[in-house]
């Protein structure tokens, strides 16, 4: 773990590229606007400090002693805290790629045995072969001419060591075409594109090829939101993303990402994030400028 945090220790506290495709990292306090974001899919391994990431209706914890995996796009709101002894927050990320996924499932001699079932979002404890992994991987950040080369083995080694343990079963959900997260995962595609759109559940259960009620039933698992309530979190996330950018008044912004009443949009932005747009925008413009 020392050896992780001292690679990982260049990071900025925003999400900060390695040189390695799909690996990024972050150091230190991080505003809270910039944590409350639609993820990736990604496995997310913590180095110093802990935090709290809310999903829906679901909030986990998870610190140096354990790694998180996220299968789908999901909105969600985060917090960072320091170590108990003082040291900033620090944590790498690998996005995930089903294909990559795909072929390295191919290779493995026995199937993947799943421990859990639903949820696009889980925490599991690390093992030593995990972070052994991880090593290897931070350690070609000094090494850029060796990335091309090794990079690859060492995500398929990191995947591996993930597919063999608890949350092994999201990763082979995300590679397999049958499965009802990745048809799940089709609708949310659909909806991240087009949020700013009324939507009917019947369509999006068609795009899913499941039933309406099984649809929302699979929905709700995995994202722990309701097929509105995830596009509204979606609409709510681009519109703070716009006002903090400048690109408009909560008026016009509102309007942007589909609201038809703008007193309606503010009593949401205000129910979601704690504040109105107003008085949420200055509150993040003062935490830019102290970062």
């Amino acid at each position: 773990m020392q050896e992780l945090r001292r690679l990982a220790s260049r990071a900025g506290n925003n999400r900060t590229e390695t040189g390695i495709p799909r690996v990024a990292m972050v150091q230190g306090e991080i505003p809270e606007h910039l944590l409350s974001a639609v993820y990736d899919p990604m496995i997310n391994l913590i180095l110093t400090g802990s935090k709290t990431m809310t999903v829906g209706d679901r909030t986990f914890h998870y610190d140096p002693a354990t790694y998180f995996v996220m299968s789908v796009d999901l909105p969600a709101v985060g917090a960072v805290h320091p170590a108990a002894t003082g040291e900033p927050y620090l944590a790498v990320s690998l996005t995930l790629d089903a294909a990559i996924i795909g072929a390295l499932i191919r290779d493995l001699p026995v199937n993947i045995c799943s421990t859990l079932f639903g949820s696009g979002f889980s925490v599991a404890p690390v093992n030593d072969e995990l972070l052994d992994a991880w090593i290897r991987m931070l350690r070609l950040i000094d090494r850029p001419d060796e990335v091309a080369v090794l990079a690859p083995a060492y995500e398929r080694e990191i995947l591996f060591r993930v597919l063999q343990g608890p949350l092994g079963w999201m990763l082979r959900d995300i590679a397999s075409p049958d499965t009802a997260l990745s048809r799940i995962s089709v609708a949310i595609n659909w909806i991240r594109r087009n949020f700013n759109e009324q939507i009917r559940v019947e369509t999006l259960a068609e795009m899913a090829a499941l039933s309406v009620s099984a649809f929302h039933r699979h929905f709700k698992a995995v994202t722990a939101l309701s097929p509105l309530q995830y596009q509204k979190r979606i609409r709510l996330l681009h519109a703070r993303s716009q006002l903090i950018g400048g690109q408009g008044s909560a008026t016009s912004v509102a309007f942007s990402v589909g609201y038809e009443s703008p007193s309606q949009f503010s009593r949401e932005y205000a129910r979601l994030f704690g504040l109105p747009p107003s008085k949420d925008l200055m509150q993040a413009t003062q935490a830019l400028k102290g970062t």
